[in-house]
């Protein structure tokens, strides 16, 4: 069949006065500027390097296009991306260019700045630091913190070094004592005064408060004093032949000892007839803890 340049004629028409009428629209509209500002990315980060201080989030740039296309940018459509792979520790310089700037399709990237951004870098440490519990308040009348644990008693810290330098522990969240009078054991967050570093690994730690009864005082006086190893055949005397022991330990505990209860005594083993001075000791017990013997030293007669 022989090609007929009239078939369809009004419909060819049709499509040939709206492709018209586009390009009149599109071709008439004015090329603008406008000046905006873009979000900046840093890429290929080196993983054992740190950003330090202040950094820009933000960069200027200029944009040309008809009105239609900048009006209908939106955020996240323009971005700088900034390649730092050949960053070193220290102040590195780093150049900006609108090639650095991401665009969508009919917008053009006229400008960008400031042309030189300054990035500090650190080199990234990690440590091991001991967990201290921040414990607040007081436990019940009468009764103690005998002893504070927390499991783990360490945990890894990371940042950049100058953070780490001077970074001897980190703390938990604060443990309040509401007139506790019994063990106390709570599973708190650490946190770490110095905003650069960070835990390596988040975790929690458990952190057991031991309460106890109070531990007070008390001295008992005319304790004798013995020498339980003296030779067979001799005979011996100190002055004075007794002593007063302090002890401190819980009330209940404290008010029922009697001089019976703590022994105290010298070491006279191997020693002959003579005059000696000696230390004088007292037997350990588990119910109470030894303060002070007085006097310390006693004078001993061996005869």
């Amino acid at each position: 069949m022989a090609y007929n340049p009239f078939r369809n004629f009004w419909l060819k028409a049709v499509a040939v006065g709206i492709a018209t009428l586009l390009w009149v629209a599109v071709g008439g509209e004015k090329i603008v500027e406008r000046s905006l500002r873009a979000p900046l990315e840093f890429q290929n980060l080196r993983p054992d390097l740190e950003l330090v201080g202040e950094t820009p989030s933000t960069i200027d740039v200029r944009v040309r296009g008809t009105s239609t296309s900048l009006g209908r940018l939106a955020q996240g459509d323009l971005k700088a991306v900034l390649d730092v792979a050949t960053a070193r520790p220290g102040r590195n310089q780093f150049h900006v260019s609108p090639d650095h700037v991401v665009a969508p399709f009919g917008v053009e990237v006229s400008y960008a700045g400031p042309a030189t951004v300054p990035l500090v870098f650190e080199r990234l440490v990690r440590r091991q630091l001991p967990v201290k519990a921040d414990v607040e308040g007081q436990p019940a009348p009468g009764y103690e913190v005998r002893r504070v644990t927390v499991e783990p008693a360490s945990v890894e810290v990371e940042g950049p070094e100058s953070a780490l330098r001077d970074l001897a522990e980190v703390t938990t969240d604060p443990i309040e004592l509401t007139a506790s009078a019994a063990l106390v054991r709570e599973s708190v967050r650490v946190g770490i005064p110095n905003s650069e570093a960070r835990l390596r690994v988040p975790e929690n730690v458990v952190v057991t408060i031991d309460i106890q009864p109070v531990r007070t005082e008390r001295t008992i006086g005319s304790i004798p004093v013995r020498m339980p190893r003296l030779r067979p055949g001799l005979r011996a005397q100190s002055t004075p032949s007794t002593i007063a022991v302090t002890v401190r330990g819980d009330d209940g505990v404290r008010r029922n000892l009697a001089a019976g209860a703590v022994e105290a005594f010298v070491d006279v083993a191997d020693l002959g007839p003579g005059r000696y001075t000696l230390q004088v000791r007292a037997a350990q017990s588990p119910l109470f803890g030894l303060v002070r013997i007085d006097p310390p030293q006693v004078q001993v007669t061996i005869r």
